[in-house]
């Protein structure tokens, strides 16, 4: 299962994650969450980071032309839609050639049937805890409904994942669990990530693919 650690922003606690090789890295580029990276965030804070980590920016609700141009400015290839965009929006920042990430909140009465206008323009879908604001609740929904998702495209699982119910994630067996996110649950402050929690997670998610 691969890693995910989202909602980086300062220098030094980036350098300290990188150092456990998460396979992806997410960066917030909306003002209006506690995680954006501000207005001076340095492209090197990004640039540096081995290749081997996917670096995503995570946008709510911008326009293409922001998407591409801010992303494009930070050498990032990856995006992460994480508001109301349309399929439409998707293909559009599909085809300038980045890997799509589109985000949804769940809940109990979640119809997943409206994914499948997104299926042919999206790489990923990420499954994140319904709420009023745009992620970061550090809110669990109940896992048991994704077995109404049925589409052959793979998923990234968010919201309120924390040291303790990642043992539960393991026993998920959707065929098509691709990642966890790992964000609030594993801060100290927001967008400051607790290295020591994150190590032990790792461990323990590694651990459990070794054994598969």
């Amino acid at each position: 299962m691969k890693i995910k650690v989202c909602g980086m922003k300062y220098e030094g606690n980036v350098a300290d994650v990188a150092a456990l090789s998460p396979d992806f890295m997410g960066f917030i580029f909306y003002p209006k969450s506690k995680r954006f990276v501000g207005l001076d965030f340095e492209r090197q804070h990004i640039q540096n980071l081995s290749p081997a980590i996917k670096k995503v920016a995570v946008f709510v609700n911008a326009f293409v032309n922001e998407v591409v141009e801010f992303s494009r400015i930070y050498g990032i290839s990856t995006v992460q839609l994480h508001g109301d965009e349309t399929p439409e929006t998707c293909r559009a920042i599909k085809e300038e050639g980045f890997t799509v990430i589109k985000a949804f909140g769940v809940s109990e009465d979640f119809n997943f049937d409206i994914l499948k206008a997104y299926e042919d323009v999206v790489d990923f879908f990420l499954f994140d805890t319904k709420t009023v604001d745009y992620g970061g609740s550090g809110q669990t929904f109940s896992w048991d409904i994704l077995k109404n998702y049925q589409l052959n495209k793979p998923f990234f699982l968010s919201g309120g994942l924390d040291a303790d119910n990642l043992e539960k994630v393991k026993e998920i067996s959707h065929p098509q669990l691709y990642a966890v996110d790992l964000n609030s649950k594993f801060e100290t402050e927001p967008a400051i990530k607790n290295i020591e929690l994150l190590e032990k997670a790792f461990k323990n998610i590694r651990e459990q693919d070794g054994k598969q």
